[in-house]
């Protein structure tokens, strides 16, 4: 896939490009790529933010590379993560840059020399402005997604705040709503590192040799960040390498740490290719952005937003915390916005959501696709029964519903055929499966159910449900509370150990039974606390938990004579309970 850098000036208001921290720019200019098609309805476009230091180049190669040389090939290309041969997708450099758009090393029409010192104070919002001018002037007004890594997650998440409805969906990865004080100092003495470089010369050095050394170091610097403990333990270790060239016979001098070596590599690499500006200017960007500071809270500030939102976190990054992305979602999910959240298994550290892909292709692939799964929840007819059962039960004139332990989602497409203005959120610790209910159009939160689900708000949703999972918890008891702490309504399901078959093969045999509720053999079964109808009862009784309705469910004719003479907890193979607060 070959791609090419365009560039466009865009069509300014009189006035020019006003900033938010004052001044504007009366001329800008753009660098971006593209690459998938079009679709004829142009309603395919994915527009890509790129981390601090990336530029348009997210994928392919350019004419005379010999293979992709884009910064998220791994992720952009026929069949993958973004699927360019479903989607049309642009990247640009930001504003502020050094690859092709308007930055301190372009030239400033006033004077006709490098802005140096005399460039602006840029901000996040200056950044998706200008992209969404560029947008605009591309012909697009409004566009399928907005995703972004990193500093690029900011942007995205700042592009759907400012612009709602503009990107029907939005993806921010591995990024946060702000700046951890750590993350801040990392780069507070980077820049420092520049900025106290010999040939600075106060911004202005263009021509008289750049502040290369600051730069490389403050590269290094940020470099540490990037990369988990456990990688850099499992990449370099204290292991020492020997020099190509040395300088002196000193036998110390002839050894350097392994590590040292990678991170002189990449400030060497980096001075090449980055400006000293602009990498002063876009790292004080990020550092300022805050996108709770001009609100009431961060909910509040992301009530603003029209767009389903996937945000992900990874496990071993410290850079941008998984908490951050808690924070993020639990936002979204108190202003009752649409919502996916993923935190995945990532050792490698922030760096993992460019050189990890694997799991993140998944998730992504399957937020952005516009092909529903199709087979994705197909059940047996006696399932199908009682899922239309629980479906009757959903109390009417609600907005969202929370399926607990949803698995694959095969409830959830239930409830959006009959429901289909329902806002439809599944949870699972199955990453796999859980997949499956993004490709059909509903929410997804990777969790587990037992370990609590902090990130979900009081009374996020007006019914949540644990269909046939109620018996596999480590603690059925917390379970319930976090259910109605979740939602004033709960639907809850499970098999009834109660039943006579189950007594009565328990009598014969000696052996715990079988049953096809209940598949397993006892030392094999996910089902760890089986109860009776009337233990379900006496623990609603004890966590004060009023049970509204229940429904009886049976299969045999014995089964439904007891349920109908009233012997329900001896005649009933499985309940459905409607309970509340």
């Amino acid at each position: 896939m070959t791609t090419e850098t365009k560039k466009i000036k865009l069509t300014l208001p009189d006035g020019g490009l006003k900033l938010e921290m004052g001044g504007s720019f009366s001329e800008v200019e753009v660098a971006y790529e593209t690459c998938g098609t079009l679709s004829p309805e142009r309603d395919n476009v994915v527009f890509i933010c790129h981390a601090l230091t990336g530029d348009a180049h997210v994928a392919g190669r350019h004419e005379g590379d010999v293979k992709d040389t884009g910064w998220w090939s791994n992720m952009v290309n026929p069949g993958g993560g973004i699927d360019t041969d479903e989607f049309h997708v642009i990247c640009a450099n930001i504003l502020g840059g050094c690859s092709g758009t308007t930055g301190p090393s372009s030239i400033n029409p006033a004077t006709g020399t490098p802005y140096g010192s005399s460039f602006p104070h840029i901000t996040v919002g200056d950044i998706v402005t200008a992209h969404k001018m560029l947008l605009e002037q591309l012909g697009f007004q409004k566009i399928y997604a907005v995703i972004g890594g990193s500093f690029g997650g900011m942007q995205a998440l700042e592009f759907s705040v400012r612009f709602p409805g503009f990107a029907e969906k939005c993806g921010v990865i591995a990024s946060g709503a702000s700046m951890t004080t750590q993350a801040l100092a990392f780069d507070i003495v980077g820049r420092d590192l520049i900025l106290n470089d010999p040939n600075w010369n106060k911004g202005d050095y263009y021509g008289n040799g750049a502040p290369r050394t600051g730069l490389a170091q403050a590269r290094k610097l940020a470099h540490i960040t990037y990369l988990s403990g456990d990688m850099m333990k499992e990449k370099f270790g204290r292991r020492l390498r020997m020099q190509e060239h040395v300088e002196n016979d000193d036998i110390d001098e002839h050894k350097k740490f392994e590590v040292e070596s990678y991170l002189d590599y990449q400030g060497q690499k980096f001075i090449k290719r980055f400006d000293a500006n602009s990498y002063l200017h876009i790292t004080r960007a990020m550092d300022e952005y805050d996108l709770e500071a001009d609100f009431d809270s961060l909910a509040d500030s992301l009530s603003r937003t029209l767009s389903r939102t996937l945000v992900v976190a990874l496990s071993g990054d410290w850079l941008f915390l998984p908490k951050q992305s808690e924070a993020i979602s639990k936002a979204l999910f108190k202003a009752k916005k649409d919502v996916s959240y993923f935190c995945l298994t990532a050792p490698a550290g922030h760096d993992a959501f460019l050189t990890h892909v694997e799991e993140l292709v998944e998730v992504v692939a399957n937020f952005l696709t516009r092909k529903p799964a199709g087979a994705t929840g197909e059940v047996s007819a006696e399932k199908a029964s009682d899922y239309a059962k629980l479906i009757s039960m959903i109390p009417e004139n609600i907005a969202s519903i929370l399926d607990l332990a949803c698995y694959d989602g095969a409830l959830l497409r239930r409830i959006s055929i009959q429901h289909p203005e329902i806002r439809r959120t599944g949870v699972d610790m199955d990453t796999d499966a859980l997949v499956k209910v993004m490709r059909d159009g509903c929410n997804a939160m990777l969790a587990d159910v037992d370990a609590g689900l902090k990130n979900i708000p009081d009374n996020a949703f007006d019914c949540a449900v644990l269909s046939e999972s109620l018996q596999v918890m480590k603690h059925p008891d917390k379970v319930l509370r976090e259910l109605l702490r979740i939602a004033p309504v709960g639907l809850v399901s499970f098999p009834n150990f109660g039943m006579w078959r189950i007594r009565a093969s328990l009598m014969v045999h000696g052996r715990m039974p079988k049953t096809k509720q209940l598949p397993y053999e006892w030392y094999n079964t996910p089902n760890i606390h089986l109860c009776t109808i009337r233990d379900f009862f006496d623990l609603c009784e004890k966590l004060e938990i009023k049970v509204e309705k229940v429904e009886y469910l049976s299969t045999l004719k014995l089964s439904k004579l007891l349920n109908f003479l009233g012997f329900k907890n001896l005649g009933s193979s499985r309940v459905l309970v409607k309970i509340r607060r």
